[in-house]
C-alpha cells in the first residue's frame, strides 16, 4: 500500500513531467512586456488558430484573464450577468466591482448553467435609466462548483442569439474547458465561433505550472495587453512557461479522459458508501458529494488525512475531489479501499 501523500484538493496541485521540465528549458525567450518572447508568440499563436480566433494573450492566471476581458467588454456602472456560482461572482475577490466597477445580476441557475430564457428575463431594458446596463453574460465550462458540469452546446448557442439580439457582449471562462471538449467530444473551434472572448488555463488538468489565455479579436488583445499591463502582469522572459503550455496542449488533452474515469470510479464508490447522502452528477473530473447530516465533516477528513488522503470543503456542506495528471492508478485503488473501510 503507497504512503505518500495522494492530494485530490484541485488539479492545479499538479508539478510539470520530466518531458514537460526538458522541452521549457530548451526554450527560446525573449523580453515579452516588448513583445519580445518568441515562445510566448507561438503559444499565442498556436491557441487563436486551434479555437479559430483572431488573437490570444498570455496571462500569469485565469483570474487576471477573467477580469481583462470584464474590463474590456463594459463600462463602469453597467451589469454582468452569470449563474450564481460562477467563478468571476464567488472566487475572484469581487475583481469585477474593483477593477471594472460593474455589478453583477445572478442567475439561480442548475449546477451553475442557466436557461437562455433566464438570460433573456433578467437583461435591462436599457431605456430605463435607473436601472444598470446589462453588458456582457459570462458562461464556466466546466462548472467547477457545479462539480465539473458541462454545458449543452445547443443552450450556448441559444444563449448566443440572445446576446447578438439585445447588445450583450459574451465571455466564457474556460478554465477547464479541455475537460468538457474530451467529455463531450467537442471542438476549440466551436467554442471560438460562438464567444466574443474565451479565458483557457493551462495549469489545471492540462499539468503546466502556469498561466492562463485571452482569446478575442485582434482589436481586444490589443486593449488586454494595455490592461493587463494595467494589472501587474506584464513577464519578461517567460518563454520557458509559455513553453509548458504549449508542451501541455501538445501531450495532455486526450489523457484527460484518465482523469474522468478515475473520478467515475470513485464516484461508484462514494455512492456505496453508507456515510454518503448524494454524489453530484459525474461528467469530468471533479466529484462532488454530501455526508450525512448526523456526520462530522472535520471527523470525516481528518480520518483521510490519517490515510495521507487530502479532500477539500467547498462550504455548505459540500466536499470536493478533484482527479489530475499526478493522481496514479495505484493511488486510485488505495482512496477505493480507504472509502470502502471507513468508519461511520
Amino acid at each position: 500500500m503507497i504512503k505518500e501523500e495522494i492530494n485530490l484538493i484541485s488539479d492545479t496541485i499538479t508539478r510539470p513531467t520530466k518531458e514537460m521540465l526538458s522541452y521549457m528549458m530548451q526554450a527560446e525567450v525573449g523580453d515579452d512586456v516588448f513583445g519580445a518572447d518568441p515562445t510566448v508568440i507561438q503559444l499565442q499563436k498556436k491557441v487563436s488558430a486551434m479555437f479559430g480566433m483572431e488573437a490570444a494573450l498570455f496571462f500569469p492566471s485565469g483570474t487576471m484573464a477573467n477580469q481583462t476581458a470584464i474590463k474590456i467588454h463594459t463600462q463602469p456602472a453597467e451589469q454582468i450577468i452569470c449563474d450564481k456560482w460562477s467563478h468571476v461572482y464567488n472566487y475572484e475577490s469581487g475583481g469585477a466591482s474593483f477593477h471594472s466597477g460593474v455589478s453583477c445580476k445572478l442567475i439561480d441557475g442548475h449546477r451553475g448553467m442557466f436557461k437562455a430564457e433566464q438570460l433573456a428575463g433578467v437583461i435591462n431594458d436599457p431605456q430605463l435609466y435607473y436601472l444598470p446596463i446589462s453588458s456582457l453574460a459570462v458562461v464556466e465550462n466546466t462548472t467547477n462548483k457545479g462539480g465539473g458540469a458541462c454545458w449543452d452546446y445547443s443552450e450556448l448557442e441559444k444563449i448566443k442569439a440572445i446576446c447578438s439580439d439585445k447588445g450583450l457582449a459574451y465571455h466564457l471562462d474556460g478554465a477547464r474547458l479541455f475537460n468538457a471538449l474530451v467529455a463531450k467530444n467537442e471542438t476549440p473551434k466551436q467554442y471560438g465561433k460562438l464567444f466574443d472572448s474565451i479565458s483557457i488555463c493551462l495549469s489545471k488538468g492540462l499539468g503546466a505550472p502556469i498561466g492562463s489565455l485571452l482569446l478575442s479579436s485582434e482589436e481586444n488583445i490589443q486593449k488586454a495587453i494595455r490592461i493587463r499591463k494595467l494589472f501587474g502582469g506584464g513577464m519578461r522572459q517567460v518563454g520557458y512557461l509559455a513553453a509548458a503550455g504549449i508542451y501541455a496542449l501538445d501531450h495532455h488533452v486526450e489523457r484527460l479522459k484518465t482523469d474522468h474515469d478515475r473520478a467515475k470510479r470513485i464516484g461508484i464508490a462514494l455512492e456505496k458508501s453508507d456515510w454518503v447522502l448524494k454524489v453530484e452528477p459525474i461528467e469530468t473530473n471533479i466529484i462532488i458529494f454530501n455526508l450525512h447530516k448526523h456526520l462530522d465533516e472535520g471527523v470525516f477528513l481528518k480520518n483521510l488525512e490519517k490515510e495521507h488522503i487530502k479532500l477539500i470543503s467547498m462550504g455548505e456542506g459540500k466536499l470536493r475531489i478533484v482527479t489530475h495528471l499526478d493522481f496514479t492508478d495505484a493511488m486510485l485503488e488505495k482512496v477505493i479501499d480507504v472509502l470502502d473501510k471507513m468508519p461511520i
